[in-house]
């Protein structure tokens, strides 16, 4: 067997776990949305803005996920005593960050959606749902690191055990909540947002118990001012970069509304395909994270870089094969979502564009990550948020509207937005200048 084989080998073994997981969070989302859509449409529109507006204050915290790994992984190459000390780092600031964040988002939940409801019920469904969401926030910030963690360590496999064991749970606590099975209170839209509540404090159980477990036999090291400081400067980049880019997608849905309904509903699944099928990249980067960050802890800055090529050339293969469907055969895969011709015939071109968007766009998602396991995050930022604000936005309004081209002509923009994300990182990843931004010596 060929050195490469083997290597993209271990990138599939390390990814496979994480892309189980975020697709169970996939057909999760759809159970809940079933679960509610029994309650009427108001009660699934409630519950759909609380849970982007949930959505959006998680971004704030989630960069502490790749800081956390980044900086373990660097550890684990470089055999350090202290790869605990970036994770007790990451819980100081998940729980300073995350509590008093939890509540000034519950108390200024009715401003907060307020822009984003239609109508007073609407409102008033989605602040009951979103308060008993934002409870959980500091439990999620802390399960971020602890994932990271793991990842960090290579251990792919208790994300996908833990997030299974996860979802379960929530399916079962928020049906009975919701309906008032088993002898529960039939506490509708509520029960939904408590059932996800317990279940990712459940998950920071098991997390917590794990990790403490393995603590114990490897020992416990806790994190100095440097380290905190570190992880902090690591952190808080890729969260602005989430929270920033959850944004850019509330003004396409703006921008798709002022072309007509018909344009926002495709629109709609359009994207939401899109972001279902580019989940084995995001899995494959998240593998590759943690193998660069070894790599470049061993001091071995060639290793690093075949790692990032090959991930990239496995999330190709993968993306490409998930993409072929939508190439080929777009009417049928439109015919799932739409009965009325129309709309298939108005998705139908923007759908075989999304298909060559989402291999484009393995560069972009896998060297992302890899840039970040090397301790690059601002670099991932300012080339993510710079390409999605600065070009891509600005040219669909103009394109889109400005021009009269509508659905069709966003589509294009975007199709050359990512050609040229790609492009960026790509460029980045060879010229290697992120070799520099090693973080280990700082901890």
């Amino acid at each position: 067997m060929s050195p490469v084989v083997r290597r993209q080998g271990k990138v599939m073994r390390l990814a496979l776990p994480i892309m189980l997981g975020m697709l169970s969070q996939s057909v999760l989302n759809l159970v809940d949305a079933a679960l509610v859509g029994h309650l009427g449409e108001q009660a699934l529109a409630g519950v759909g803005i609380g849970g982007y507006a949930m959505f959006m204050v998680t971004a704030l915290v989630f960069g502490l996920s790749s800081s956390v790994q980044s900086q373990t992984a660097q550890k684990l190459g470089a055999g350090g005593a202290t790869p605990t000390r970036p994770l007790y780092a990451g819980l100081i600031i998940g729980m300073l960050v995350g509590m008093p964040l939890s509540c000034l988002a519950w108390w200024q939940a009715p401003v907060l959606l307020q822009l984003m409801a239609s109508s007073d019920e609407v409102q008033a469904l989605a602040v009951d749902y979103f308060r008993w969401r934002v409870i959980s926030l500091t439990a999620i910030a802390l399960t971020l690191c602890l994932r990271g963690y793991w990842n960090g360590l290579q251990h792919t496999h208790l994300y996908l055990r833990i997030i299974v064991i996860v979802h379960v749970f929530n399916v079962v606590i928020s049906a009975g909540l919701i309906y008032g099975v088993a002898g529960l209170p039939a506490l509708g839209t509520s029960g939904a947002g408590i059932g996800t509540t317990l279940s990712l404090f459940l998950g920071l159980v098991i997390w917590s118990w794990v990790t403490l477990k393995h603590t114990q036999r490897s020992g416990a090291y806790l994190p100095g001012w440097r380290a905190i400081r570190t992880t902090l400067l690591l952190a808080t980049p890729h969260s602005v970069q989430q929270l920033l880019f959850a944004a850019g997608y509330v003004v396409l849905f703006w921008l798709l509304s002022k072309m007509g309904t018909e344009s926002v509903a495709v629109g709609h699944v359009l994207i939401n395909l899109s972001l279902l099928l580019i989940l084995p990249g995001v899995g494959v980067g998240v593998a590759v994270m943690s193998l660069v960050g070894e790599a470049l802890g061993r001091d071995n800055k060639h290793e690093a870089h075949r790692w990032g090529i090959d991930a990239l050339n496995v999330a190709g293969m993968l993306l490409t094969l998930l993409a072929l469907p939508m190439l080929l055969l777009p009417e049928h895969v439109l015919a799932i979502f739409f009965t009325d011709n129309n709309l298939i015939q108005l998705g139908s071109l923007p759908l075989q564009i999304t298909a060559v968007m989402i291999v484009l766009d393995a560069a972009a998602l896998v060297l992302a990550q890899a840039l970040m396991g090397a301790g690059a995050q601002r670099t991932v930022m300012l080339l993510t948020l710079g390409m999605q604000w600065f070009v891509f936005l600005p040219l669909a309004w103009w394109v889109g509207i400005g021009l009269g081209y509508g659905l069709l002509g966003v589509w294009l923009m975007q199709l050359v937005y990512r050609l040229l994300n790609s492009t960026g990182f790509l460029w980045v990843w060879q010229r290697r200048r992120w070799q520099t931004q090693i973080v280990l010596n700082s901890v």
